[in-house]
């Protein structure tokens, strides 16, 4: 008997799954150096369902980590190796879209893509949009404080949620904030979003919706340095401008992203840089020409602005799909995350290059450029021995370059497995241990995702699941 036979009180054995094939399915998400096979899948139809699941985990001291489409990079959804993986995707249901008050209730296994596309005919569209929008949850956005291409103009998926009905690691279920924005007392749903599962699971998380802009403006600018691009970000912010979007990629993801979708973008580029501006056509009519004004000043050497939306979707295709391109040039890669001060982001651009020609590894930059969050692509052959320690402590060389700089070590892929050694760089122990405490009153038994985020002995739930990387190449240890 297994210590998990008494979840089959809650689910039928179609539902309840022990067999090799769906713990192989399931030990490991985005980031896949990471692995961990869990003891059970358990798939809810209902809050119900999920609300009994933890309550049972609770009385039973099992561990358990919420997944919906599994594309976490940080290893954030990864399995605990005596715990279950409750799975959310069939709890997908747009429970209300309540256009005449811009909100929508949905499910935590509703897609991010699918609640801009039935908010659509009203005029409406869900503002945050990671890359892998058209595949990953809500309830993994809510998780991870997910951002994407125009959290420039919009912010991050905290911007968005008003509020969320969640069950906690207890089992007890509450409302966090509403259908308003405004609110009185603590912003629990502000403090709920970005904490990577360690509190509970949101059941039905409420929306804000914003009305699409009147009109576009997208401009593709191709540069013959890295350094040049990253300072035209620079010469745009401080022209007064707003963009919806900042993105920049580097040479080696525009050969990437050119072999996956043939994207067309300047031949010979070093970096091209993507403007869109997004408003009321007045407003845009004025600001496309201060933008070419202050482009002109940075020295391009190609410049193209979408035709149509037709064309405006070409091109931001190209940058959509460069994460995933980039396993036609490497077998294995690594995605970082980290951020620097926008007013640094050509020096950073500069070290990374001499990081790379260091650790004679090729690093692919993109990134959202207008806020500083990098996401150098370090490409490796986990087939060659030692390369992947090797590709790990040149991850570490670049976050640690990340928080000398002044910024993070996380934009919006959270810090879950990878990153959790490098919290005491960028954060003293008193503010760890707050964050600690706040951790266990939300979940006493720490059942929920443990052995994410926090440095120490909490990570040695994992333990089966192997040394972290970086440890086996000695750049860091456990406490």
């Amino acid at each position: 008997m297994s210590s998990v036979d008494g979840l089959a009180s809650i689910y039928p054995p179609a539902r309840f799954l022990r067999d090799a094939a769906f713990q192989a399915a399931f030990e490991s998400d985005g980031l896949t150096a990471f692995r961990a096979k869990p003891l059970a899948v358990v798939i809810p139809e209902s809050s119900e369902d999920v609300i009994a699941t933890v309550r049972w985990c609770h009385d039973h001291g099992v561990p358990f980590v919420a997944r919906g489409s599994g594309t976490s990079l940080s290893g954030g959804s990864l399995p605990v190796a005596d715990g279950i993986v409750i799975a959310l995707n069939r709890l997908n249901q747009i429970l209300e879209l309540r256009a005449a008050e811009r909100i929508a209730v949905v499910q935590p296994g509703v897609v991010n893509q699918h609640v801009s596309d039935a908010a659509a005919p009203h005029g409406l569209v869900y503002a945050p949009d990671p890359s892998s929008q058209s595949v990953c949850t809500i309830g993994g956005n809510v998780a991870f404080n997910s951002g994407g291409a125009h959290c420039l103009k919009y912010g991050m998926t905290s911007n968005h949620v008003l509020g969320c009905k969640s069950v906690l690691a207890t089992g007890e279920v509450v409302t966090l904030g509403g259908p308003s924005a405004e609110s009185v007392g603590p912003d629990f749903t502000g403090l709920f979003c970005g904490s990577e599962g360690l509190f509970g699971i949101a059941l039905e998380i409420t929306l804000r919706l914003l009305p699409k802009p009147e009109m576009f403006h997208t401009v593709l600018v191709g540069y013959q340095s890295l350094q040049a691009a990253g300072d035209a970000v620079s010469a745009v912010i401080d022209a007064g401008l707003l963009p919806g979007a900042l993105e920049i990629m580097d040479a080696l993801a525009i050969e990437a992203a050119e072999a996956a979708v043939a994207c067309d973008y300047p031949e010979g580029a070093a970096a091209v840089l993507i403007v869109e501006l997004e408003g009321p056509r007045e407003k845009i009519d004025v600001e496309r020409e201060q933008l070419e004004e202050v482009l002109k000043k940075t020295n391009p050497f190609a410049q193209r602005v979408a035709r149509d939306e037709a064309d405006r979707l070409f091109i931001w295709k190209g940058r959509k799909s460069a994460f995933s391109a980039v396993g036609r040039l490497s077998p294995d890669f690594l995605v970082q995350d980290g951020v620097v001060p926008r007013n640094r982001l050509g020096e950073a651009l500069v070290r990374i290059e001499q990081l790379s020609q260091e650790a004679d590894l090729r690093v692919a930059n993109v990134f959202h450029a207008g806020d500083g969050n990098l996401h150098p692509l370090i490409m490796f052959d986990g087939k060659q021995a030692g390369a992947l320690e090797r590709a790990e402590a040149l991850a570490a060389r670049l976050l640690r370059l990340c928080i000398e700089m002044g910024g993070s070590i996380t934009g919006e892929h959270g810090v879950g497995m990878e990153k959790r050694q490098f919290l005491p760089e960028m954060f003293d122990a008193p503010t760890i241990a707050l964050m600690d405490r706040m951790r266990q009153a939300f979940d006493p038994k720490r059942v929920s995702n443990p052995g994410k985020m926090f440095p120490g002995k909490e990570a040695d739930v994992l333990s089966s699941s192997g040394l972290h990387p970086l440890e086996k190449a000695g750049v860091i240890s456990r406490e």
